[in-house]
């Protein structure tokens, strides 16, 4: 199995301003990593980390390094990384956090 295969992708996530997932990687591919800084889209997408575009590697996880933390804003187009006007409008109202299956709970708030 190659170590790209064994690269777990979380669900989304979101709060008022961003969209979030998480991925986890092997912790042998992990070993290899810088440990004091995030990674550039090239070196993440270069270890076999696969998602639309716009998302960016924005925090180190210390206790877990294998774990890396990535955000867009919302109303990103995912084809072309950049924010859409009309997507991050629709980000602004319910609906829109609605269909990204937040429970009712985390969208009032």
């Amino acid at each position: 199995m190659s170590m790209a295969s064994r690269i777990e992708y979380s669900e989304k996530y979101c709060d008022e301003l961003n969209e979030y997932r998480h991925v986890i990687l092997p912790k042998d591919l992990a070993k290899s990593l810088p440990k004091n800084r995030v990674l550039s889209e090239g070196e993440w997408r270069g270890i076999g980390v696969q998602q639309s575009r716009g998302w960016m590697h924005y925090a180190l996880h210390r206790p877990e390094p294998h774990i890396l933390l990535f955000r867009r804003p919302l109303g990103t187009d995912p084809q072309t990384g950049r924010v859409d006007p009309d997507l991050a409008r629709m980000a602004r109202e319910e609906e829109y956090k609605g269909q990204l299956g937040l429970p009712e709970t985390a969208r009032a708030m």
